[in-house]
């Protein structure tokens, strides 16, 4: 990794390195507070040799205490000296455990010993180094006797009493906080580094980018009302999100299906990760623009346009693939534009047989020589193949990737799905861009129906007698409800009537009347010039 993901990943995971090093400086905080203080007092000897009469005797005399001074620290720890100690001060210790708390220093080149003890009582840590000196000082000189040395006689002084200390030498405060900071800031950036390496999912166009080569036509954020707004162009035109929807609208545009009706199937690789909201919104955004659009509702195993839209949906799809019914009669105009809506119908039992079918096939291939625009909304490509079998159908499929719910193997799996089928993906849109939270079911979860997440607690679409009259359906199934009121006076055209490379005058306010460019006609060169002059 370099120097930038490393930074991006801080600034992904920052929590994770906050709260580790929070939790550390704490824990450094309770191990500095229950820790038993312990503090060191120190006593200080001198070793001197009896004087001899001449120079050359003082010499000798001198030497002979630098040497023995260094036998006499390592003294200090023995039995001989500890136990007259441990009887005088009536200390619960052991030889053993009381010389582990005892240290003998002797500097170089001198006749000085430091007898340093620890303990956790101040004052008795003081008095102990006391007592070993005055027990070296008895020592010392009747091992020396008893050695026949007499003439060289030895005293041991101190000449400085231990003070009983006022601090603790441990723990020191100061170095259990550094401790704690440093190591909860170091294991802070590991796990932040190990969460990045080992969470595969999708949460950005750049994650995308790196597993197919397939285009980037739209990137929706994630609004926390879109469970109370799913119709987020239709109801709340002007934010950012159905702004979203309008530049997916017009990347959708461009994209080639090699001169066939202009039929998208809209999937994507999991279920909850937006693509029926998605072909809604899209569909209202394609018939805002004057393209006369259908949206069929093709997922057979949980459909849903139906119940966004407010449309009875009992009649649909399914009907049609069995022969009921024409697909005239079953397809319900929605919105006051020219959008119309084919519902799923009744499940069937057997749905990936009804959409592989040659009825299937002819039913697209004669709505997509009758509508500008035909979208068709299919189930998942992993739980099941419907989605794989239409793509194949028509001229290929929009991926829909919801940020934060697919993984990387899950979407590669899906694209392969459709490569394996020689389906073509005409572009990707990742959804959900902004935190959310995951989709509360996964592919075993598909055939059950409920409310499993936070997109079924949705508030519904108004239902047809519910809405505006002249919003109402006017398909074979709206019953007496048909009657639209505020139709258009005849001979007049509206958007809604264009067709592609006409342009229909629209009326805007002060009764000044614009030309309106069906979204998918072609651009004649004279066009083009007379719009570069306006822009001039």
């Amino acid at each position: 990794m370099e120097l930038n993901e490393y930074l991006s990943v801080l600034r992904k995971h920052w929590g994770t390195v906050v709260a580790t090093t929070v939790a550390t400086t704490v824990a450094a905080v309770l191990l500095l507070l229950t820790t038993t203080p312990v503090y060191r007092a120190s006593s200080q000897v001198y070793v001197a040799a009896g004087g001899g009469a001449s120079l050359n005797e003082m010499i000798d005399g001198n030497n002979f205490t630098v040497g023995k001074v260094k036998s006499y620290a390592e003294l200090i720890t023995s039995p001989r000296v500890l136990e007259p100690v441990i009887e005088t001060l009536g200390l619960d210790d052991t030889v053993t455990s009381l010389a582990a708390r005892v240290e003998a220093e002797q500097p170089s080149e001198t006749v000085l010993i430091t007898i340093t003890v620890s303990d956790e009582s101040p004052d008795l840590a003081a008095r102990t180094a006391d007592e070993i000196a005055h027990s070296l000082s008895v020592v010392v000189p009747e091992l020396e006797r008893s050695a026949g040395e007499a003439a060289a006689s030895v005293t041991i002084s101190t000449v400085r009493d231990a003070a009983v200390p006022t601090r603790p030498v441990s723990p020191n405060a100061t170095v259990f906080l550094a401790i704690g900071l440093f190591l909860g800031a170091f294991l802070g950036v590991g796990l932040a580094v190990l969460r990045e390496r080992l969470d595969t999912r999708i949460r950005t166009q750049a994650d995308v980018q790196k597993l197919t080569d397939a285009s980037l036509i739209g990137a929706i954020t994630f609004d926390e009302a879109v469970a109370d707004r799913p119709l987020i162009v239709q109801e709340s035109p002007h934010t950012p999100r159905a702004e979203a929807y309008r530049r997916l609208r017009t990347n959708l545009q461009f994209l080639e299906v090699a001169g066939a009706p202009r039929v998208f199937v809209i999937t994507s690789a999991l279920p909850g990760e937006g693509k029926s909201t998605t072909s809604i919104n899209l569909a209202i955004t394609l018939a805002d623009a004057g393209a006369r659009v259908l949206l069929v509702d093709a997922d057979l195993r949980r459909p849903s346009v139906s119940r966004y839209l407010g449309l009875e949906g009992s009649v649909g799809l399914t009907t049609v693939l069995i022969g009921r019914v024409r697909h005239a009669d079953a397809v319900q105009p929605w919105g006051p534009e020219n959008l119309s809506v084919l519902p799923s119908g009744q499940v069937p039992p057997n749905p990936s047989e009804l959409l592989g079918s040659t009825h299937m096939s002819a039913l697209l291939a004669e709505v997509g020589e009758a509508y500008d625009v035909v979208l068709v909304d299919t189930a998942p490509l992993l739980p099941v193949t419907d989605g794989a079998i239409l793509a194949k159908m028509t001229g290929g499929a929009v991926v829909v990737v919801g940020a934060g719910i697919t993984h990387r193997p899950q979407l590669t799996e899906a694209l392969a799905a459709l490569d394996t089928v020689g389906a073509k993906v005409l572009g990707v849109v990742v959804n959900r861009l902004a935190p959310a939270e995951g989709a509360g079911y996964g592919y075993g979860g598909y055939y059950a129906y409920g409310a499993l997440d936070a997109e079924h607690d949705r508030k519904q679409a108004p239902r047809t007698s519910e809405m505006p009259r002249h919003w109402r359906g006017k398909g074979a199934l709206g019953g007496p409800d048909d009657v639209v009121a505020g139709e258009p006076v005849p001979g007049e055209k509206v958007p809604g009537d264009a067709v592609p490379g006409e342009t229909v005058p629209v009326v805007v306010g002060g009764g000044r009347r614009l030309p309106v460019q069906h979204p998918f006609g072609p651009v004649h060169p004279e066009d083009r010039g007379s719009r570069a002059s306006r822009e001039a």
